[in-house]
């Protein structure tokens, strides 16, 4: 009715702090307000906190115009903490090569469109590809995996959702079913730490919809996720030497991303 669809955002994180101590680091989390700032109680009465997020944003220069022109045009993502880097664009062309190119970004734009963006006019007997590559916090985190969301509108007017792994570490694949087995941890809860011997630094596809349907909307968006780490409570139970604390408060966590979505449309004619 309106000719433009009110629900179409781009996604970014933010810490929500109400302290002025803003920080999305499990280790170094500062709490949300006054109240949770750092004590030997706070991991009881005010676990249910986390430690997120940043708004990353794909700018052409370190410009306030320039990011809030990337803003508006949605090239943007949501990171829970780490400074994950993140690349997604979508079009009708991109060959599995591309993934590996040492210039992915060029390829990138010249093919298709970035996340945030529109892909329109599906030609006929081709469906849409898209080319990833995400890249750890060069102080955080190994990857675990890469997903594609993907939200779509059938005849009937009905919303349907799938996930899909596209890329794993450890030389890990789907089963029959489209399961994938856990990355496993390395996470020692007592000494709030980790090891990077487990997942990839990073991992780079080109995943193309085979379940696409031309005349159907759709939206597509990632989800890459950390291998597992110490949450914030971790931390505190160490530095305050808290122990027989209660079994229902998480002390591990999986680090994300999430992009802002790359929408298909259907031709009108």
């Amino acid at each position: 009715e309106l000719g433009v669809n009110p629900f179409k955002f781009g996604m970014i994180g933010s810490t929500d702090s109400h302290t002025a101590l803003a920080t999305a680091d499990q280790s170094n989390f500062w709490g949300k307000m006054p109240g949770n700032e750092p004590g030997r109680n706070r991991v009881a009465t005010g676990w249910n906190y986390n430690a997120s997020g940043y708004a990353a944003v794909w700018a052409v220069e370190n410009t306030r115009k320039a990011i809030f022109a990337a803003m508006r045009r949605k090239e943007v993502y949501a990171s829970t903490g780490p400074r994950m880097t993140v690349r997604f664009f979508g079009g009708w062309d991109y060959a599995d090569d591309d993934a590996a190119r040492p210039d992915l970004a060029r390829v990138g734009y010249l093919k298709g469109v970035p996340m945030g963006g529109d892909i329109t006019e599906a030609p006929k007997g081709k469906a849409p590809s898209f080319l990833i590559r995400a890249v750890k916090d060069p102080d955080g985190a190994n990857l675990d995996r890469v997903q594609v969301i993907k939200g779509w509108r059938d005849e009937g007017g009905e919303l349907h959702e799938r996930i899909y792994n596209v890329a794993m570490s450890d030389g890990r694949t789907e089963n029959p079913k489209g399961g994938v087995r856990a990355v496993g941890s390395t996470v020692d809860v007592r000494d709030a730490t980790y090891t990077n011997s487990i997942g990839d630094p990073e991992l780079a596809v080109v995943w193309t919809d085979r379940d696409f349907n031309r005349s159907e909307l759709a939206f597509y968006y990632l989800r890459v996720l950390e291998i597992p780490t110490p949450r914030w409570t971790a931390y505190d139970a160490k530095f305050y030497g808290l122990r027989d604390l209660p079994q229902d408060i998480p002390m591990i966590t999986q680090e994300r991303a999430y992009t802002s979505p790359i929408w298909y449309t259907p031709d009108a004619n």
